[in-house]
């Protein structure tokens, strides 16, 4: 795990050290334990922070170059690194212990090496045989590749914010962002981001970036959301000893690493299997964390009766961080400063601040993340269950989305808003692709593939990173994603969402844990907010700065603020907060 960043000159120019040195000093905290830089081919020039999980000796330093003249800088973690190294052992010596070689072995042996990676990965691989630079994102883009194209020039990095500091881009707002982040709880799917002049490389996608300026990207992996012949004949029953495995075996990859590995618990149904299968392949004293605050607005702040009772039942390290509201408040600003783009989920400040915890006691942790895109746990999917699959579009909008195009109208200032409804447009042209059999089928893959990977799986990332934690994934392991997509979608819509893992964690866990209602870490104070939160959001709705950027009508902001709590998404999170945070982040980051 580590910050990557890079400058590609083409056309003959030679690529500059100092933006990629600005570049790194802007991801400290994603690297603390070593920083390198490589620029020996001219026209490529490649930099990496260093966070230490495999070979902890100067050996696994990066970037790193092979005999034949491969270049190399990677974040993340290669699961199966051991399984092929000893496949590429007969053909190549190995200098480290580390993934990172291997990535360079597998690439010298097979060229389009990706498919045998088992993982999460951010590559940027230099060859200069065929004077070509891979940037690679794994298949459900866990970790982050930003890009901005500048004159006769690309650079890249793991954050939005480490380009911005290279200086020259353009960080002006896009307007059609804007629109998918008020219709979507601020989700911006790849490529685009908030900043016109910075770009996400998708998930499951190779961009090969020749040295006349030329690219062009490959989508390398994507399952389809349709039943299998040969699994025809399989029973409930069969289903759920095929995810049990399935899970297991993420769980077991994801336990790879030279330092302790623990558990974020947030005693709901997903983390919770997580520690159950690790009690299974024998981790005592696993380490365990969870987090709470003061109950707000008549919602409980936090669901710690149930992470103490998966902890006492397998007997875990298990510390609970209680952060009151006068604790709370000051930190936003932390969090808000560490998201790579602006997120108005209410849990960021509670990942951000439950992995500062963390980070005294442990440099990786498991968590559940994922689970409900890919086994149908949202109240928005039971709808769909039922839905025909031409009716995909117009069910999934009627739940999900936050504001319609026609509101949007009456939200922004004219110069802010779209004439078409692109964010419309982009769900319509993904759930009406070929290879999903219902609609379910074709929002689970919508969100799986497109949406998850810039809500819950950047939200992670970010916060973890924030402070040099790696965090994974079991629910996103490619295998079981794959699976999980063959799977009827009955079997996971069913009693009110994720039946087949209900019925895998009656299994394993107490009753208390799977017969409950939905939590998540609630934050109740981003839900229904008060004082100091009010006035947060008002200054921030006021400031200098919002007023000069005009994104938003006045009446309706003043309308909001009259009566703070009155508005709610679909997924019940306050309105006000989403419009706020947007602003938050622009003033944070003097972008926009």
């Amino acid at each position: 795990m580590c910050g990557i960043a890079g400058e590609i000159a083409f056309n003959g120019r030679t690529a500059s050290r100092e933006p990629v040195l600005a570049m790194m000093g802007a991801m400290t905290s994603r690297g603390p334990d070593g920083r390198g830089i490589w620029d020996e081919a001219g026209w490529v020039a490649l930099g990496h922070q260093r966070l230490s999980i495999i070979d902890l000796s100067s050996a696994g330093a990066q970037p790193m170059l092979d005999d034949g003249g491969l270049a190399l800088t990677f974040n993340g973690c290669i699961y199966n690194y051991k399984e092929l190294r000893r496949e590429l052992e007969p053909e190549f010596t190995f200098r480290t212990t580390s993934d990172t070689e291997v990535i360079l072995k597998a690439y010298r042996k097979w060229g389009d090496f990706v498919h045998h990676l088992v993982g999460m990965f951010a590559i940027a691989l230099f060859d200069p045989r065929r004077q070509e630079v891979l940037l690679v994102r794994d298949r459900l883009g866990i970790k982050p590749v930003y890009v901005s194209h500048l004159p006769g020039k690309l650079r890249f990095a793991s954050t939005l914010p480490a380009l911005v500091a290279s200086g020259g881009v353009d960080t002006s707002l896009d307007e059609v962002a804007l629109h998918h982040y008020l219709s979507w709880h601020s989700i911006v799917p790849a490529p685009r981001t908030i900043l016109r002049g910075v770009q996400k490389l998708p998930a499951a996608t190779i961009r090969t970036v020749r040295a006349d300026g030329t690219w062009q990207d490959r989508e390398y992996w994507r399952p389809d959301y349709t039943r299998d012949a040969s699994r025809s004949g399989w029973s409930a029953a069969d289903w759920q000893d095929a995810v049990r495995d399935a899970l297991r075996t993420a769980v077991r990859r994801r336990m790879v690493a030279d330092v302790p590995v623990g558990v974020l618990l947030s005693g709901g149904l997903d983390s919770s299997l997580l520690v159950a299968l690790l009690a299974e392949e024998g981790q005592h004293g696993l380490s365990t964390f969870s987090i709470g605050f003061d109950g707000a607005g008549g919602d409980a702040g936090n669901e710690f009766a149930y992470s103490d009772l998966v902890a006492r039942e397998f007997g875990t390290r298990h510390e609970r961080l209680h952060v009151s509201t006068s604790e709370f408040a000051p930190s936003i600003d932390g969090a808000v400063g560490a998201m790579s783009e602006p997120m108005a989920s209410h849990d960021v400040t509670a990942f951000h601040l439950l992995c500062r915890t963390v980070s005294e006691q442990v440099k990786v942790v498991q968590c559940g993340q994922g689970a409900d895109e890919v086994f149908a746990g949202y109240a928005y999917h039971q709808p769909l269950a039922a839905a025909g699959r031409q009716d995909a579009l117009r069910t999934f909008s009627a739940s999900f989305v936050d504001h319609s195009h026609e509101d949007l109208m009456g939200i922004l200032e004219p110069e802010w808003f779209c004439g078409s409804d692109v964010s419309r447009k982009v769900l319509a042209a993904h759930l009406e692709t070929p290879g999903a059999d219902t609609a379910l089928d074709a929002v689970l893959r919508l969100d799986t593939h497109l949406l998850m990977v810039d809500d819950p799986v950047k939200r992670l990332d970010n916060m973890s990173m924030a402070w040099g934690i790696e965090a994974r994934v079991p629910f996103l392991d490619h295998e079981l994603v794959e699976l999980a997509a063959a799977c009827p979608p009955g079997l996971k819509a069913s009693q009110d969402g994720k039946g087949i893992l209900k019925d895998l964690g009656r299994q394993m866990l107490p009753a208390a844990i799977i017969d409950r209602p939905k939590g998540y870490f609630p934050v109740p104070a981003l839900r229904h907010l008060e004082e100091p939160f009010i006035s947060m959001v008002r200054d921030a709705l006021h400031a200098p700065e919002a007023k000069q950027r005009g994104l938003f009508r006045p009446a309706y902001i003043d309308g909001l603020l009259a009566d703070p709590n009155i508005q709610r998404t679909p997924v019940n999170s306050n309105v006000l907060w989403q419009f706020a945070l947007l602003e938050m982040w622009l003033q944070r980051h003097g972008v926009g």
